[in-house]
């Protein structure tokens, strides 16, 4: 898994097992984290050999599934598929602070405002709270679903936790007691991938799905907003708008927000291109399309560093990264930017580790809703049970010879009444 993220003046990109950390502004040596070359987990308890599942052994590859950065860019932390929790800190130079053990394989990181938590959504759909002033602490369970979780935040203020899951469900949970339900936001058809709360509207919540829906909602009410079909506002090469028919999935990968909050960015799986959605300020605030960048290659990954540039992760050796820029005229590239060329040389030695990963799969297809339909197959089955049932009673009708099989005793030909009690009765009196 490929992605991207602004720490500050750092730019971090992860690829398979490694987390580099490039600066930006000078020329220096880029941090590199192995999670193949970290730590081990001590095998001291019985559940350490057993599978998500709880079956036979299950071997992680070091592969990174998830990255946070908090608020203030001073702390990150990353996730891999061998249950490791690795938390840093993004001073000159980062460093390493501690690295625990999560029960479940981590599909969401995020931190609390306060930085004093790090929530943890796992496959299984718990949520855990790590806490990063005691960093070799054990997880505190917070909440649970049914199914998976895929997305996590927290309200500004950080009285909600906000999850969602493969179920199409988002909840709005309190996060001092979260058994007590704020609300439920209920609209979307296929899992939920991607959720943010724009920088400036506090209130408001942007989900990104498996249909290829954006809604945004009032979260504590639940209540839907606006609703963007993203396959609709995607132009196709010839210019023009691709419609419902399009078979092709293509589910929301990201949603991200720039530091003023007045445009929206929305990236979408096998899609060469990014919807950009701006805040138009009236007696309502509204977001409206407003521009989409057309690319050379699909994203892997976007973000906004903190000087509002959009910095687009692509799945290409020679030109891996583009920058954007917000101006009177629109969203220009920056072609001659020195800080581009600087990251892009530095992550050049470990391109090599992705280019295997970053290919045009989706890594949410095993997540869709898989619909049988079973109705062709039950009526071929239907119409040989009844060409058996008619081969059947044909040969029990037929003996070998053609004749007729014998059966009730029939008339014969002289037409008389078999004689029977009327008959004997009629003669008596006769």
């Amino acid at each position: 898994m490929a992605t991207i993220g602004a720490c500050g003046e750092w730019i971090v990109s992860t690829c398979d097992s490694k987390l580099i950390s490039i600066h930006t502004k000078q020329d220096r040596e880029p941090f590199v984290f192995d999670c193949s070359a970290a730590e081990k987990k001590p095998k001291d308890t019985e559940s350490d050999n057993k599978s998500d599942d709880g079956g036979a052994d299950e071997t992680g590859h070091d592969v990174i599934l998830a990255v946070a950065v908090s608020p203030t860019g001073r702390l990150a932390a990353l996730t891999d598929d061998s249950k490791r929790l690795v938390l840093f800190r993004c001073d000159s130079p980062w460093q390493c602070i501690s690295t625990r053990w999560v029960v479940r394989r981590c599909t969401s990181l995020v931190f609390s405002q306060a930085e004093d938590q790090l929530l943890v959504a796992d496959k299984s759909g718990d949520v855990y709270s790590f806490s990063v002033e005691e960093p070799h602490r054990a997880g505190e369970l917070k909440l649970g679903h049914l199914s998976m979780l895929l997305a996590l935040t927290l309200s500004p203020d950080d009285r909600y936790v906000i999850s969602a899951d493969r179920d199409e469900k988002i909840r709005v949970s309190h996060l001092k007691s979260p058994h007590n339900i704020q609300a439920f936001c209920l609209a979307h058809r296929e899992f939920v991938s991607s959720l943010l709360i724009p920088a400036a509207h506090r209130e408001w919540l942007l989900s990104g799905s498996g249909d290829g829906n954006v809604i945004l909602w009032q979260y504590e009410s639940g209540r839907e907003l606006q609703r963007w079909d993203m396959r609709k506002l995607r132009e196709a090469p010839d210019g023009t708008k691709e419609g419902e028919e399009e078979e092709k999935r293509s589910a929301v990968s990201r949603i991200t927000s720039s530091p003023d909050g007045l445009h929206v960015v929305v990236q979408c799986e096998r899609a060469a291109t990014v919807q950009i959605l701006s805040l138009v300020k009236g007696t309502e605030d509204r977001l409206t399309p407003s521009h989409q960048l057309t690319l050379p290659h699909c994203p892997l990954d976007i973000t906004f560093d903190p000087r509002g540039r959009l910095w687009v992760l692509l799945d290409s050796a020679d030109t891996p990264f583009q920058v954007y820029t917000h101006t009177q005229d629109g969203w220009q590239r920056d072609a001659e930017n020195a800080e581009v060329s600087r990251v892009t040389e530095a992550l050049k030695p470990y391109w090599k580790a992705l280019q295997p990963l970053a290919v045009a799969e989706s890594r949410f297809e095993h997540l869709y809703k898989v619909n049988f339909d079973n109705m062709e197959s039950y009526m071929e089955k239907k119409r040989l049970r009844l060409e058996q049932q008619k081969s059947h009673w044909g040969k029990k009708r037929t003996t070998g010879d053609g004749n007729e099989t014998p059966g009730k005793k029939s008339t014969t030909g002289s037409g008389n009444h078999t004689p029977g009690k009327k008959r004997s009765k009629e003669n008596k009196v006769k």
